[in-house]
Order: structure tokens, then C-alpha cells, then sequence
């Protein structure tokens, strides 16, 4: 006969492998998946729209007589924007018996003859269950929307919605929703 250590050694090993079979069997499972969410936003309304001096939440050296003169250079200036944003989406498809949670936000992109693509998180979330999954949200943008160097005046921008799901075992998966025909008013108020 075996050892008691034999034996536990090969109890073991069979389970962890069938442990191992268990979870490829369930990541592979999400690729059969096809998921189509929709989601919506509108953006309600422009809150406020500032041009302010670059590093304006901590001290600066800068008087605003400089800054209205255009004394000061407009690579030195931000523009800051909140907006009101009415949120709809339904991301019931992306839930499947292995997904934990489904982690959402929404990003402002535009380009500037700096950069070909600024990306700019307004606000996120996480979907825990499929029971939540459809959602409308009335919000104001939860993060800043600052563009460093007065680059948003007549800017148009695309709002996209990116959504991580974030599976019980196997592969995270991302995608997104590019929803485009923004554009920012011409002058700050």
C-alpha cells in the first residue's frame, strides 16, 4: 500500500487540476458571449465654462490684472468646463454567470494640435449585478474636465462611455461606446 503523504500528494494534485480544467472551462465559456449594450448621454447643460490660470488650485504667482491684460500667455491659462450630463445605458448583456463586476466611465476625447487624442474622465462607477445593470443618471461630471493651455473654446469632443468586465476567473475584457456631435461654446462664461 502507499504512504498517507502519497496519497494526500495525489489527492491533491487531482484537484487542483481539476480546479485548473474548471476555471479554463469557465473563462472560455465568455467567449461565447456576444454582448450589445446601448447607453445615451446628453449633455443638459454647460455649468460653467472658465479660462484660469494654469495651477489655479494651489498658489500662483500671477495677479488677475496680469492675466486680463494677456500679459500672461495663454499656454499659462486653463480652461475648465462642468456640464450637467443625463447618463442612460443598459449593460445587462455584458453580465454572464462568471462576471463579479462591471466597472463604467465616461470619458471626454477631443484632439489639439498637441495631442492627437486627450482623454478626460467625467465620471465612473461600479455595476455589481445584472439586477442594476440598466441605469439613468443625472450627475453633473464628477472629475474636472480641464484642458491645460485654453484648447476647449468651439472644441468639438466625443463622449465615450468604457466599461471593464471584470470576470469571477479568466481574462478581463474592455470595451467602449463612442457617442460623437459635442462641441464646447465658443466663448467662457
Amino acid at each position: 500500500m502507499h504512504s498517507f503523504g502519497f496519497r494526500a500528494n495525489a489527492l491533491l494534485t487531482f484537484a487542483a487540476t481539476i480546479l485548473a480544467v474548471i476555471c479554463a472551462l469557465a473563462s472560455f465559456s465568455d467567449t461565447l458571449n456576444s454582448p450589445s449594450p446601448t447607453a445615451q448621454v446628453q449633455v443638459l447643460s454647460i455649468n460653467w465654462f472658465q479660462n484660469q490660470p494654469n495651477g489655479n488650485d494651489e498658489e500662483t504667482i500671477f495677479s488677475w490684472s496680469l492675466i486680463q491684460s494677456n500679459a500672461v500667455s495663454s499656454y499659462l491659462m486653463d480652461s475648465r468646463v462642468s456640464m450637467t450630463l443625463n447618463i442612460s445605458a443598459d449593460l445587462q448583456s455584458l453580465f454572464t454567470w462568471n462576471t463579479k463586476q462591471v466597472f463604467v466611465f465616461l470619458a471626454a476625447e477631443y484632439e489639439t494640435p498637441s495631442n492627437s487624442l486627450n482623454q478626460i474622465s467625467l465620471w465612473d462607477g461600479i455595476v455589481p449585478s445584472k439586477e442594476i445593470a440598466k441605469f439613468q443618471i443625472h450627475t453633473s461630471n464628477k472629475y474636472r474636465f480641464v484642458d491645460q493651455g485654453s484648447n476647449l473654446r468651439g472644441k468639438e469632443f466625443n463622449l465615450t462611455l468604457h466599461w471593464h468586465v471584470m470576470p469571477k476567473t479568466g481574462k478581463m475584457f474592455a470595451d467602449k461606446l463612442v457617442m460623437s456631435g459635442y462641441r464646447l461654446p465658443q466663448e467662457y462664461r
